[in-house]
């Protein structure tokens, strides 16, 4: 038997994360408008809706003006769906049909007037006394009306409607008109605007916003998401202010001593450290090193890498007799290869806090930021972004390795974005000539927390791992 919800309760809308978004979800026996243009994934959102609601055995009607149930079967089988336990009521000219044999109802839109359309569909409510309502679209009601006064008449009528007999609806508006229209805004519950954005290269970006939500605290923003086989996903802008608690300091090794006493006794928990310096220097390999130890003690660990293949850094990690083939094998290393061009900012933070609180991470590696600022649709907006993350990062105990590339060799060395004062840590790494060699050196430059090493000391790396030398003298820098 289905649920009775309590007036204004949330009602679960069938995609995650949404759900954090809204307060819990939908209000139940509430009008509720979903807008954007055509594309932007209202229909996907739609189906997930009462598809969750067929899930628990409600009585769910997707009434269209502007799709035939054979394009909704189509979008349905896309995504591995079955349209089972919802009923599909037709205003669509025949010929768009699955089957002209079928038991819906089949009228000509073009031929109605607007009174007998919305009394059509408020007869096909009376008839299947639905929990659950879409009402697809609003665009048609619109071309119909001729004017504002009669269109808002019309809705107002039907949501009216739709609050007496205990209904929550989702009202689609595909945004065709040129004007911005706010009658509908006035009049629902709630308003959820929808956008697909196309940057110059790589997939589109999709991402949603909460315009307003009568009596709930909503997450307010931009909020990316994806539409996949399986549906639309929504991942909730993260909040770090959310996630605080207090946690007891302690110190992680690298495992080479030299570089620890550089570092006043090693990392400290629950801070981030950036790793600066020109491509080739040794920055990935020293945080394979602060990998491989945290593995060694039992720690789970996640490496996003935007720059390297999955297959060249095993390889390679082996090389230095690091290997983390096992710990990827038995699941307590995971390693993501970033594809900057199709993926969006705020699904990389989902995949973070997934990580941390469903798997236990506590060492997270991004390889590296440039890669990342790739990923971000408007660069202004990386800093903040990582600020967020680093600082729920922090709260929840993990340590962050960050690598910059920065441009140059010897000499004027500069970085595309200057985002060290948001690490507690820098460890700076650089080419310089010597006795007519290539040599490399590394210094901290800053830790937040506890002393450090003031000196520049020679670093070099072979087949046995990391090696730091003595304090730099008499090096001749260029």
């Amino acid at each position: 038997m289905p649920t009775q919800r309590v007036d204004a309760s949330p009602v679960a809308t069938g995609a995650l994360g949404l759900d954090t978004i809204l307060g819990g979800g939908f209000a139940a026996n509430r009008a509720h408008l979903v807008e954007g243009r055509p594309g932007s994934g209202k229909t996907t959102l739609a189906l997930q809706f009462l598809r969750d609601g067929a899930r628990l055995g409600e009585r769910c009607l997707y009434i269209t003006l502007s799709e035939s149930r054979r394009e909704l079967a189509s979008v349905a089988s896309r995504h591995g769906w079955s349209l089972d336990g919802i009923e599909i009521f037709e205003l669509v000219p025949p010929e768009l049909s699955l089957d002209p044999r079928q038991q819906q109802s089949l009228v000509h839109s073009s031929d109605l007037e607007l009174g007998e359309t919305v009394r059509l569909a408020i007869a096909e409510i009376d008839r299947v006394k639905p929990q659950r309502v879409v009402f697809d679209s609003l665009s048609e009601i619109r071309l119909l009306s001729q004017s504002s006064l009669r269109y808002r008449r019309q809705v107002l009528a039907l949501r009216s409607y739709l609050l007496i007999h205990d209904t929550t609806a989702l009202l689609l508006d595909d945004l065709t008109v040129d004007q911005d229209d706010l009658n509908l805004h006035n009049l629902c519950h709630a308003v959820i605007q929808l956008e697909q954005l196309v940057p110059l290269y790589g997939g589109e970006r999709r991402r949603l916003r909460v315009i307003k939500m009568r009596g709930t605290h909503i997450r307010g923003g931009y909020h990316d998401f994806v539409i996949r086989r399986g549906g639309l996903s929504v991942f909730p802008r993260l909040v770090a202010a959310e996630h605080g608690h207090p946690y007891e300091v302690d110190r992680l090794s690298s495992g080479n001593s030299a570089l620890d006493a550089m570092l006043g006794g090693g990392l400290d928990r629950g801070t981030s450290t950036m790793l600066l310096g020109p491509s080739g220097v040794g920055k990935s390999s020293t945080a394979l090193a602060y990998v491989t130890a945290a593995l060694a003690r039992g720690e789970r660990g996640l490496i996003l890498s935007f720059d390297e293949p999955t297959g060249i850094l095993m390889r390679r990690a082996a090389g230095l007799g690091m290997d983390i083939a096992d710990a990827v094998a038995e699941g307590r290393l995971r390693v993501e290869q970033i594809d900057p061009a199709e993926v969006s900012p705020g699904e990389l933070a989902a995949m973070v806090s997934d990580a941390v609180e469903r798997e236990g991470v506590r060492l997270v590696l991004i390889d590296s930021l440039t890669g990342y600022q790739n990923a971000m649709p408007d660069e202004q907006y990386l800093l903040p972004h990582m600020h967020e993350i680093l600082t729920y990062l922090n709260q929840q105990r993990v340590t962050t390795l960050l690598m910059l590339v920065q441009h140059g060799l010897v000499g004027q060395i500069s970085a595309a974005i200057d985002p060290t004062y948001l690490a507690d840590t820098l460890l700076l790494f650089r080419f310089f000539e010597a006795d007519g060699h290539l040599r490399r050196a590394v210094s901290v430059i800053k830790k937040r927390i506890g002393p450090h090493d003031d000196t520049i000391r020679e670093f070099w790396i072979d087949a046995d791992g990391l090696h730091v030398g003595r304090q730099l003298v008499d090096a001749l820098w260029q």
